[in-house]
Formats: C-alpha cells, structure tokens, sequence
C-alpha cells in the first residue's frame, strides 16, 4: 500500500484502540512480546506517549483485527505468519493482497501472483471455471461427432434405442426419419430438425425401410 506512507500522521495508543479495535491491552501485549511494535517508540515505555502509531500501523492493526476477531485465525498462527513475512518488513500486512482459508492466511506471492498458505507453504491450486465449461463443451462436440464412415450407414447397437436400427453414429431411429418422409417432410426439412444428419443418412432411411417392408 503505498499510499500509506504518504500520510505523515501521529496516533496514540487511545487513537488506535478507537480506529482499530485492537484494545490498549492487547497493544501493549503485542508490543511487548514482539508480535507488533509502534513505528515510533521510546525505548522506556513507561514514560508517556512511548508509544506513537503511524497511518500504516493503523491499516495494519485493522487487518489483523479483521483476521482475528472476523476470520477467527489463531494469534498463533498470525505469529508464524508474521515471522514468514518478516523480508517484506514494515508493509508485511499489507504489501499484498491477504485471503483466508479454514483459520489460515493465504496471500498472492509477489513476484508470481500465485495464492500460497504463507505458514506452511502450500500453493492453492485454483479451479478456472470458464475453462473446465469451454473443455467440456469441446468435449461434448467431439462425443457426438460423427466418423465420415457413418454417413449414409444404419446401425443397431446393443441398449441404444432398444436395438432398432439408427443413423450410425447417433441415436436417432430410422422409423423418426420414415415418420418425418411420410409425412411430406424432403430431405432438407428433415436435416432441418436434426443438424447432425446429411442427406445420405435421410436416404439410407428411406430405403433400409422400403427393403423391410418388402
């Protein structure tokens, strides 16, 4: 965020606690324990004002006020996470977009922009969308593709359309195409209603039925 070091601004501890919702206690605690210190601070925190918060602690401390008390992520585990980000000093909370994940922080890695758990290490793997619905629309296509050595042939196959005699490389009875013939349909209005026919497949129909009947 490189906004926030922009703005030269002072907070206390009171500022914070009312900007952040991180309590004076708790500040105090992380500051003592090493988790977060004040950008600016006396080295005697006993005397007044030995605590000052800048901008970018503001931003910070709300993030990890979000991360605990919204996503519930473990002060522990914000502690390892901490120490993971340390080689992106100050800006370790806010130098790149956070994500969290069953109680566990994840962040685009910069350099590559991939998601990873920072604690232990693991990439997460995402699932593009739009790819798998355009792979399986392709797939799709290609199943009901028909060979060229079908065109014109009639079939019969074991559990498709109760073993009548079909357009090879389809599912769809020769009877259909008789029905649509004897009804006054040509050719063309036939390929009309089924686009995966040719004009071969409508004659074959035709006269497989014409040699059955005779």
């Amino acid at each position: 965020m490189a906004d926030s070091t922009n703005i030269i601004s002072a907070f206390s501890e009171e500022h914070v606690e009312r900007l952040t919702g991180v309590s004076k206690q708790q500040l105090r605690y992380w500051d003592r324990t090493d988790f977060y210190r004040p950008e600016m601070s006396d080295d005697n925190r006993r005397v007044a004002f030995s605590r000052i918060y800048s901008f970018r602690d503001i931003v910070q401390l709300r993030i990890l006020n979000v991360l605990r008390n919204q996503y519930n992520v473990p002060l522990q585990h914000l502690r390892k996470v901490s120490q993971e980000l340390s080689y992106l000093s100050e800006d370790k909370w806010t130098a790149t977009e956070l994500f969290v994940l069953n109680r566990r922080v994840i962040f685009a890695e910069p350099g590559t922009e991939k998601y990873r758990e920072i604690v232990s290490g693991q990439y997460i793997i995402g699932l593009p969308l739009r790819t798998v619905v355009s792979d399986t629309r392709e797939a799709v296509a290609q199943l009901s593709k028909r060979e060229p050595s079908d065109m014109g042939q009639i079939e019969k196959k074991r559990n498709v359309s109760r073993n009548a005699a079909v357009i090879a490389g389809t599912r769809i009875p020769v009877s259909t195409i008789v029905e649509f013939h004897k009804a006054g349909y040509s050719p063309e209005q036939i390929i009309k209603e089924y686009p995966s026919l040719t004009k071969a497949d409508v004659e074959a129909a035709i006269k497989f039925e014409g040699r059955n009947a005779a």
